[in-house]
């Protein structure tokens, strides 16, 4: 067998939860197998602030790394590479000695509107994004490091590298401090034509240019794991490969076939919907409209708006489980279906971006404008999958005037594809053809790159995409009337 298979790790670290997924791949084609998965979430501290247990993710990470290995071993084979993505923006600090200096603060901490404030006195928000061509967001990076600067300022002081998410993850793995270019385009401080640090901004505010390690593009080869981290011989010649390390830029590598006709929304806690272009736009229309431009695969440029997901609904479970009136979500989602539309919310409203009583935030939403609704649970998951549909509906007309781009198909991808309820109200909403899969967008576009990286497909985005369609299947669904 170890003649045919080669395997592939990714390692897709979420909001809410993490994986590591085997890639047997052979004959063109791959099969992913879950090998781990553990929870993952923000901690919140005694001060109000917003903390991820990275030491905790790391740990399980390790584990899973163990198991692929396991895996590999039992059919006879090696683990090749393994790749790292996870969310934008967050980071973590480096002291002299390498170690991890305090646990990373999480993007829905209040702190970051501190640092808007100190960014926006010192850059305008039109110097910014004529720069960087992001989208307004109060957790990107470039806010973060400034609310550091205010709060943190020994921390600061002491740190030699900062590293986002999934570097911090490889640089523990290999020793290897390098920056993954897709990832390093949310956080404020690339610039958008050049794909380079923006270091006129970067002296401007005052940080540290050595925070800012060598960049790197999806295929390079950062070097094996270290020692200890070989606990079998599977993995023994393993090596970790950049890839999209933002999870978005993985997932839409993985829409199956994107043209000029086709825009993709990433699914999940949070909707990345937009379009793929060959140059960033950065016109104040856009600015107005709060777009933005974040790198992709080869050099294409996401152009998307990230809006609000699954996250509102999520939440709502976390609560009803506490109550003990959550039964699975294949049940809820059949009551959301039988029991129609519902009145409508804004869910990009801020006041449902903190955890918390998001049906109580739901009903009050409503209350205030003169609507109500039950508080039963099918009743409050209809009221959010409408409005995400709606929302989408509103996005996807705002992208197409901004573009000129006539859309008539709109790709899901991601966990939230399987939702086979809000495909079917998304493509209603849109009055366009749903095209929905692959699940694990995110995982498949890691593996593509890694592929590409070690020689088994071509390095075009095409190519990438072929090999994702060959490996897995997606469901259409064509709008209706709801009655």
């Amino acid at each position: 067998m170890s003649d045919n298979v080669k395997v592939f790790g990714a390692i897709d670290l979420g909001a809410s939860s993490g994986r590591v997924i085997a890639a047997l791949v052979s004959d063109g084609t791959c099969d992913l197998r879950e090998v781990s998965r553990f929870g993952n979430g923000p901690k919140p501290q005694t001060d109000g602030s917003l903390l991820w247990d990275f030491d905790g993710l790391f740990t399980a990470i390790v584990d899973g790394i163990a198991q692929l290995g396991d895996l590999a071993d039992s059919i006879g084979s090696e683990v090749v590479s393994v790749g790292v993505d996870s969310w934008a923006v967050d980071y973590g600090l480096i002291g002299a000695n390498g170690e991890l200096l305090s646990q990373p603060h999480h993007y829905r901490d209040e702190r970051n509107l501190l640092g808007v404030e100190s960014v926006n006195a010192q850059i305008s928000p039109d110097q910014q994004f004529a720069s960087n061509g992001l989208q307004f967001q109060p957790f990107n990076t470039i806010y973060q490091v400034a609310a550091e600067q205010l709060q943190n300022p020994d921390g600061l002081a002491a740190a030699k590298m900062l590293l986002l998410i999934p570097d911090l993850v490889a640089y523990l793995l290999t020793g290897k401090a390098v920056t993954e270019r897709t990832n390093a385009s949310t956080t404020g401080l690339l610039d958008a034509t050049t794909s380079e640090w923006n270091f006129e901004f970067i002296d401007t505010l005052g940080y540290p240019r050595e925070l800012f390690t060598e960049l790197v593009n999806p295929g390079a080869q950062l070097g094996q794991l270290l020692p200890k981290f070989k606990t079998c011989s599977a993995l023994e010649n393993t090596v970790v490969t950049a890839v999209g390390s933002h999870d978005t830029a993985s997932a839409v590598l993985s829409v199956p076939k994107l043209d000029s006709w086709g825009a993709y929304l990433s699914s999940g806690t949070w909707s990345l919907l937009g379009l793929e272009l060959d140059q960033p736009l950065l016109t104040p229309e856009v600015k107005a409209a709060n777009f933005t431009n974040e790198l992709g695969v080869c050099n294409r440029i996401r152009f998307l708006k990230n809006i609000t997901g699954l996250w509102l609904l999520q939440e709502s479970v976390s609560i009803w489980e506490k109550q003990g009136r959550f039964s699975g979500y294949a049940e809820l989602l059949a009551d959301a279906e039988k029991i129609g539309p519902q009145p409508l919310i804004d869910p990009n409203d801020h006041e449902f971006s903190a955890p918390g009583d998001m049906p109580a935030r739901i009903q009050s939403q409503l209350a205030r404008n003169g609507q109500s609704i039950s508080g039963e649970p099918a009743a409050i998951t209809r009221c959010i999958l409408d409005s995400l549909a709606n929302s989408y509906s509103t996005h996807l007309a705002e992208l197409e005037k901004i573009t000129g781009r006539n859309i008539t198909a709109l790709n899901i991808v991601g966990g939230g594809s399987q939702n086979e309820l809000l495909n079917q109200l998304a493509a209603n909403a849109t009055k366009r053809k749903v095209i929905a899969g692959p699940v694990e967008a995110t995982a498949m576009g890691n593996i593509a790159s890694q592929m590409a990286a070690h020689g088994l497909i071509d390095d075009s985005i095409e190519a990438q995409r072929e090999f994702v369609a060959r490996s897995v299947s997606t469901k259409i669904y064509q709008p209706r009337n709801e009655k």
